[in-house]
């Protein structure tokens, strides 16, 4: 705890050191106030105009950055840590706001994505070099979406085309034997637009596991990781007001793990795809519709015996939305039908189940004001009704001063495996009932010239929180309470970003922390720009936390710096090196799992302007 404390006070002196001098960073949200966002209310929003706390990674911050996956990308965002059980692959978890990874909702072009056994999603499913923009949306949101985004909503845009041709390409090598390459092509005339795009990447890894890893998992051997994706899209423009569009996402990945030390080519074989297709179009002046078909499975086999393991998911959708201009604001309403089905080596006693959907909801301004209403009622085949709510208002102080409240309610369905998934090291129970939640936030932005400070609270408590360990059992409730203090902008060819998050996540039937939540990170990151030129560091800072949820092991509080440089040619071309966690700092997000050492990548990239 100690150590602890004394991480505490470096991360707050770090953070009044980032605020008073630009500090040196690899990535930084490309942000603006007038940004047109859709995740915080299901309609096209100004960034400005939401009442939720959102963050947009674009694509140049992509480009520019050190994570070599979604969940590295996503969890140097402020309210966002992670725990990874090794290298890039491997299982990983997302704690928005510290709830957990199966709190957060993935959208993949619009899609529910993720293992309906598991019930989480497969944040690394998505190459990084075939995405577009990703947008983060904190806080509760099932009065939007339903089950699962009680902590929030990743939603992940891909590559889309844009008039004109427009070809791109990158090859990048570094540490692990790592070697990737991706090419495309958009583009698109006045009526159609088009992308296609392939990635393959082959990297032999390090070790997943260390010696303190549980069950005599230990193998010294590398483990390393393989994807083979392709995503496609397709917009049509029928008439001035109607357009059809279509989308798809295939990922493939041989994922290598550690069972023992005499097990060798222990491995996953993994396959994710995502299919959208839509129609949209204005049936009247002030009404937009529309109707869509999706589809997303999640597949994989463990090759750990003699008799592999299959677990094969399937999630299919239909909706029919609406957009209304009123008086009060924009109305939002719409009728959704979700099917999972599973198809596993795995008895389950149920394998399949529906859940038909009423969602509506407005949001408005008035001079100063300005307010949020969302309303929703889920109806499951296996658990009933559940109803859930939002009610969001904000209110302008001052020209650059804003406050916001909110208030939501949030539910979560269990998974399969949680109800009947059986092992020698985990046993489901078919009793296991919803999680349901009340969330509540007040916060605040200020603009000064160049510089946005924001500042949150928000308070989460679950009723009937999931607990696996020892055993699945609900629990009566759990508390997560934060803080969040953010602190952006730019001074002439600096951009700098920093956040400090401060949480306390219990168990309130025992008053332990909840597993693997730092109670402090700190995030500070910026860049410099000069001619062809760029330059950047990010540094992040996170406390110590408990492993178990008996608060019985600890994991090390840690620090790391990542370096980032660009030089682009005159024409199309340009070079990028990277150097990962320079100290070469040993640290642990899960006990007995190895991370990333230190590591150099280059990066060519042919992307003509």
């Amino acid at each position: 705890m100690k150590n602890g404390i004394f991480l505490a006070r470096r991360c707050a002196v770090a953070l009044a050191a980032a605020s008073a001098f630009p500090a040196w960073s690899q990535t930084v949200p490309d942000r603006s106030l007038s940004e047109v966002v859709v995740t915080a209310t299901r309609t096209e929003s100004r960034a400005e105009d939401v009442l939720s706390d959102i963050t947009v990674i674009t694509r140049k911050d992509i480009e520019s950055g050190t994570g070599r996956s979604l969940t590295e990308l996503v969890s140097r965002l402020a309210g966002v840590s992670m725990a990874s059980n090794g290298g890039l692959g491997k299982a990983s978890n997302l704690y928005v706001r510290g709830t957990e990874s199966r709190h957060t909702l993935l959208l993949i072009d619009g899609v529910r994505y993720g293992s309906a056994t598991l019930g989480t999603p497969n944040f690394d499913a998505v190459p990084i070099e075939l995405i577009e923009r990703i947008e983060v949306l904190k806080g509760p949101a099932s009065a939007l979406y339903g089950s699962d985004a009680i902590g929030g909503v990743v939603q992940v845009f891909t590559r889309k085309g844009t008039p004109g041709i427009h070809p791109y390409a990158t090859v990048t090598v570094g540490e692990g034997d790592r070697s990737e390459i991706t090419t495309g092509l958009s583009g698109g005339d006045g009526r159609l637009a088009y992308t296609i795009g392939v990635q393959s990447l082959n990297e032999k890894g390090f070790s997943a596991t260390n010696s303190r890893a549980a069950f005599g998992n230990f193998n010294a051997d590398r483990d390393g990781f393989k994807q083979d994706s392709v995503n496609l899209s397709l917009n049509y423009q029928l008439t001035g007001n109607w357009a059809i569009d279509a989308k798809a996402l295939q990922s493939t990945s041989v994922n290598q793990f550690d069972q023992s030390p005499n097990t060798v080519d222990v491995h996953s074989d993994n396959a994710s795809n995502i299919v959208v297709a839509g129609v949209e179009g204005r049936i009247a002046d002030k009404w937009k519709s529309r109707f869509q078909l999706s589809s997303s499975t999640d597949k994989s086999t463990s090759v750990a015996s003699a008799t592999p393991s299959r677990f094969n998911t399937t999630q299919d959708q239909v909706s029919w939305t609406h957009q209304v201009e009123s008086p009060l604001g924009l109305v939002f309403a719409g009728w959704e039908s979700l099917r999972e089905a599973v198809d596993s080596t795995q008895a389950y006693s149920v394998n399949d189940r529906t859940t038909n959907s009423l969602v509506a909801g407005i949001t408005g301004d008035a001079g100063d004001h300005s307010w949020q209403v969302n309303a929703r009622q889920d109806s499951n085949s296996q658990f009933g009704a559940a109803s859930t709510g939002l009610v969001a208002y904000g209110y302008k102080v001052l020209p650059d001063l804003r406050v916001r409240a909110s208030y939501g309610t949030t539910f979560k369905t269990p998974s399969f495996n949680t109800l009947y998934y059986v092992s020698p090291f985990f046993t489901g129970n078919p009793t296991t009932q919803p999680e349901t939640g009340i969330n509540s936030e007040i916060g605040m932005t200020y603009a000064a010239g160049n510089q946005l400070f924001g500042l949150t609270y928000y308070s989460n408590r679950i009723k009937g929180f999931i607990t696996t360990q020892p055993v699945v059992v609900n629990v009566p409730y759990a508390r997560i309470e934060g803080w969040t203090l953010t602190h952006e902008g730019t001074a002439g060819n600096w951009r700098f970003h920093t956040a400090l998050d401060f949480l306390d996540t219990r168990n309130e039937l025992n008053n332990l922390k909840l597993a693997r939540r730092p109670d402090m990170q700190l995030v500070s990151s910026g860049n410099y720009s000069a001619g062809a030129w760029k330059w950047g560091a990010s540094f992040l800072a996170a406390s110590e936390s408990f492993d178990t949820a008996a608060n019985t092991q600890t994991l090390g509080g840690y620090g790391t710096v990542d370096l980032y440089a660009q030089y682009a040619f005159p024409k199309d071309w340009s070079v990028e090196g990277r150097l990962v966690n320079i100290g070469d700092k040993f640290y642990q997000t899960a006990y007995g799992f190895n991370q990333l050492g230190r590591a150099a990548y280059l990066t060519l990239r042919y992307q003509p302007k």
